[in-house]
């Protein structure tokens, strides 16, 4: 007597190709964290006191677009000090106060970007 067993697939799931595996917006802060070091400079209290002496000396004002800097994040009002000339990881530009701008949060995440995508910023 012949017995029949359940046929194993001959294909195993397939995973998806061509979408990247979700990754959450903190592992990818992380993520960036570790592999640029100078992330971390956002976090000390000196850049709070540089940032903070940046916005006071701006009037709170978007030096690119004139508007008023009084929202809080995320809102597109709201207060980014920016570098002039992007840092790229180099300490004398990154502290150099002659180098920020006060900017709003709606210019820095638009149209600064596009400018630094191009290297025009």
């Amino acid at each position: 007597m012949v017995r029949l067993t359940a046929a194993q697939p001959r294909l195993s799931s397939a995973k998806p190709r061509l979408a990247a595996p979700l990754q959450s917006d903190a592992d990818r802060s992380r993520s960036r964290d570790r592999s640029q070091g100078w992330r971390a400079w956002y976090k000390t209290a000196r850049w709070q006191k540089l940032r903070l002496k940046v916005l006071k000396r701006d009037g709170y004002v978007c030096q690119q677009t004139a508007v008023l800097l009084v929202g809080a994040y995320p809102a597109d009002d709201s207060a980014v000090v920016d570098h002039k000339v992007p840092h790229r990881g180099d300490p004398k530009l990154f502290w150099d106060i002659d180098n920020l701008q006060s900017v709003s949060k709606a210019y820095h995440d638009s149209t600064k970007q596009s400018l630094e995508r191009r290297g025009l910023a």
